[in-house]
């Protein structure tokens, strides 16, 4: 009787519906690459005809940003605070000029569907009270933008929080500020070197190459291969 069970349930497993649907590696490496070759001839023809804002006749003016360089990031700091020390320096105090990213000042652009922000701004002075603390964590988030630069590294916007835990109170509060500061240098977050944590993870049959190491990820366990935030 035993035995007869032990048939049966060896048999249930053999006519599993997916079972035969499995092809080889070899089947899904072909029609990766077929995929690739067609995507990529697909791009190449359709970037001939890439638009841009300035192609464009808005009748209103929008900021554009774009993945800029480490060296980049730096020089946009560093032009600021010269402004600022310039301001300083003429008795004028000093205040941010932060783009708005409220929902009246976004504006979709169908031709190259996306969200770019209008030309609104507003000004985050250091000598109003009502945003002493904001512009103090704006030219904290610059510096710690500046420091990661110079050193080339990536911390998490968790991390960043950490530095400074007095004065941001709140990641919420700091994770604003970082918005804020890309849309003032005309860069993406990424570009500041700051990422999200590390949230997924890959199994099955995957192998790739990162950073020069071939990651199998049917050798990872149960556990599987964690998703780096960043894609150095």
């Amino acid at each position: 009787m035993a035995e007869s069970s032990k048939k049966r349930r060896r048999t249930n497993t053999d006519d599993l519906p997916f079972k035969n649907k499995l092809k080889l590696d070899s089947t899904i490496l072909q029609i990766l690459k077929d995929f690739s070759t067609s995507s990529s001839s697909s791009s190449s023809s359709s970037s001939s005809k890439t638009l841009t804002l300035q192609d464009l006749s808005l009748p209103f003016s929008c900021r554009e940003v774009s993945d800029l360089s480490l060296s980049s990031v730096q020089s946009n700091i560093e032009s600021l605070v010269l402004r600022i020390a310039h301001s300083i320096l003429s008795g004028n105090g000093f205040a941010f000029d932060v783009p708005s990213r409220s929902a009246t000042n976004q504006f979709y652009v169908p031709e190259l569907d996306r969200i770019v922000l209008k030309d609104k701004s507003s000004l985050r002075p250091f000598a109003n009270i009502s945003t002493v603390r904001k512009s103090a964590i704006t030219a904290r988030i610059l510096q710690l933008v500046h420091q990661l630069c110079i050193k080339g590294i990536h911390v998490t916007k968790r991390d960043l929080f950490y530095t400074d835990v007095k004065l941001f109170q709140d990641q919420i509060q700091s994770d604003t500020v970082l918005d804020d500061v890309s849309c003032m240098l005309g860069c993406t977050r990424s570009s500041l070197n700051v990422v999200a944590a590390e949230k997924g993870v890959v199994v099955w049959r995957l192998i790739f190459s990162d950073n020069g190491d071939m990651i199998d990820c049917t050798k990872m366990g149960m556990g599987g291969k964690a998703i780096p935030p960043n894609i150095d």
